[in-house]
């Protein structure tokens, strides 16, 4: 929104105080204003055919908001994302409103730089405040993907470590290895043998009431204390056995 007043506020001043077409110097070579109005794109390109610029312009738009809902959770993408659309729609609201007419407006140019220029032969640019933002935010756009900074707010560098950091059940811990299910076992999840520990005649029976298992307790409880209570007199028979 500050993008866009500021574009609009700028050429409103240029409109009411520049002579139309009449360049007016102001850092000599390097700076100078020349009010226009350009019908087409860039370099005056695509004058008769204004409304696609006009649909283009709505559709870049409408990206732009889509994806600030759906997928931004960067603060850099969501200012570089937020001042792109500022600069839209500045050049936006001169397609709908402006002469001649309802989306065949011709934009309003006025800043002129005489030094920058693309190609031989060919006359500089001359741009707005706008122009000026969706040029800036554009290169900002390939800096973020050149350095690895997604939209979602992660980098290359952290999905890298989270790659490394992936456990032998997968990185959330709930799916299959990259390289199958745990080596050795023949399930996903390996568990412990539930007859570990248990006399092979014992297996298969039901388990202790908890009578009867205070009662065993009780029963280790009295061979401990008297192993304890008579160390001299155990016949070294007896003690290998005990």
């Amino acid at each position: 929104m500050l993008v866009l007043a500021a574009d609009q506020l700028a050429k409103y001043l240029a409109l009411e105080n520049l002579p139309f077409q009449e360049p007016v110097e102001v850092l000599g070579d390097f700076l100078s204003f020349y009010l226009t109005r350009n019908p087409g794109a860039a370099f005056s390109l695509g004058e008769e055919v204004t409304w696609i610029f006009t649909i283009a312009l709505a559709a870049v738009a409408g990206v732009i908001g889509w994806l600030a809902a759906t997928r931004v959770r960067s603060r850099l993408w969501a200012v570089t994302l937020g001042l792109l659309l500022g600069g839209v729609l500045g050049n936006l609201t001169d397609r709908l409103f402006r002469d001649p007419g309802f989306a065949v407006g011709h934009v309003v140019d006025f800043i002129n730089t005489p030094w920058m220029w693309f190609f031989p032969g060919m006359s500089p640019a001359i741009y707005n405040i706008a122009d000026i933002f969706i040029v800036c935010d554009m290169i900002a756009i390939a800096l973020l993907v050149l350095v690895g900074v997604h939209m979602d707010g992660s980098r290359d560098r952290d999905r890298a470590r989270d790659d490394d950091e992936e456990t032998a059940l997968g990185a959330e811990g709930d799916q299959f290895a990259p390289g199958g299910a745990v080596a050795g076992s023949g399930s996903e999840f390996p568990v412990a043998d539930a007859d570990a520990g248990i006399p092979a005649d014992e297996r298969g029976l039901p388990p202790l009431s908890a009578s009867e298992q205070l009662a065993v307790e009780e029963a280790a409880e009295r061979q401990a204390d008297e192993f304890k209570a008579e160390p001299k007199n155990r016949r070294p028979g007896r003690d290998a056995e005990i």
